[in-house]
């Protein structure tokens, strides 16, 4: 047992590196020796635990996606008990914001795997993750459940609404971290959205889903 967690630490310290270089360098800089030195360990190391740079960045991708989910857990878990379809969607929504220093972690790493995938058109396929459509996914059936609760309109498309949401908010993120507008303006837009699909005047909102 001790050797198993030995060796996923090791794993864990690596991949955290290279998700280190992602968000401050970008990933075109995260060559497997740099990786290394990012680690304080050997580039034989690196490379017996990944025999490839892909595999590597596989490995580091599933990671930010695992923090994503426990931030988005945690920010559901304090929207309110039980939770709403209103509360989990702007929870969801709000927190993938890049608001504080997490988040805007997060986010500067997922845009250096982007950026890789556009200058490298080969590895899209190789790179690319269920997670956005699973979030997606999860996002329409809160929109069907608000549909149920008469909260949000029948004609309404759950899919398109929620993929629509979605790119929103990156589109949103993204003008955060180019200094096009602060979090709180990026919060008031997503807040008016939110307003449209599920009425205003509901309890819950951007700012008070922290």
């Amino acid at each position: 047992m001790s050797t198993r967690v030995d060796h996923e630490q090791r794993r864990a310290r690596i991949a955290e590196a290279l998700l280190r270089i992602a968000d401050t360098q970008g990933l075109q800089a995260a060559s497997m020796r740099v990786v290394a030195a990012e680690a304080g360990v050997s580039l034989r190391q690196v490379q017996y635990y990944f025999h490839t740079k892909d595999e590597l960045l596989i490995d580091a991708l599933a990671r930010l996606s695992a923090q994503l989910q426990v931030r988005m857990q945690k920010w559901i878990a304090a929207a309110g008990s039980p939770p709403t379809p209103r509360s989990i969607v702007t929870a969801i929504l709000s927190c993938i914001l890049p608001t504080d220093d997490e988040s805007r972690r997060i986010t500067r790493t997922y845009a250096a795997y982007y950026t890789l995938v556009l200058s490298e058109p080969k590895l899209a396929e190789q790179h690319a993750t269920t997670y956005p459509d699973m979030l997606e996914s999860f996002l329409a059936k809160q929109v069907r459940a608000a549909q149920q609760a008469g909260e949000v309109v029948a004609a309404r498309d759950p899919e398109l609404t929620a993929a629509g949401l979605l790119a929103m908010t990156n589109g949103l993120g993204s003008s955060v971290l180019g200094g096009q507008r602060s979090g709180e303006a990026a919060l008031t837009v997503l807040g008016h959205h939110l307003d449209e699909l599920f009425g205003a005047g509901g309890p819950e909102s951007p700012s008070a889903a922290k």
